[in-house]
């Protein structure tokens, strides 16, 4: 690669992603799953404007930071939205490439009058 190449700073997205989890201390929420949502900007600093060619392989894959966050919200019942938020940030940051993560953790249905969330900054941004 060519040090004149241009380059942008590049930020993976995925926003609203709706699903079950097993997540909380309350007795409803130990005997069934209940929906979350989930954000994740993943940060992959400078990158070449255009990649070395057009090959899913030379870049991040978001099919698969897609099913990483369902596997490990959806792994095991988790008490604590801290824990899980915790625990999805590591495991984001360990990805080829990311240099910082932003997660944000939504229960949508634990109170009938607003969103509960925890947001995460870990890594450089």
């Amino acid at each position: 690669m060519s040090t004149n190449t241009p380059h942008g700073h590049q930020t993976l997205t995925l926003q609203g992603l709706r699903f079950d989890a097993n997540l909380g201390i309350l007795e409803q929420e130990k005997t069934a799953p209940q929906p979350i949502l989930v954000d994740a900007e993943l940060n992959l600093g400078p990158q070449p404007l255009l990649p070395q060619d057009d090959d899913i392989f030379h870049v991040l894959d978001y099919r698969k930071v897609r099913r990483i966050i369902i596997d490990e919200c959806t792994a095991e019942h988790v008490n604590l939205l801290e824990s899980l938020i915790g625990k999805l940030a590591q495991r984001l940051l360990q990805l080829p490439g990311v240099r910082g993560v932003r997660v944000k953790i939504a229960k949508l249905e634990i109170f009938d009058d607003c969103e509960v969330a925890i947001r995460i900054e870990a890594g450089e941004w």
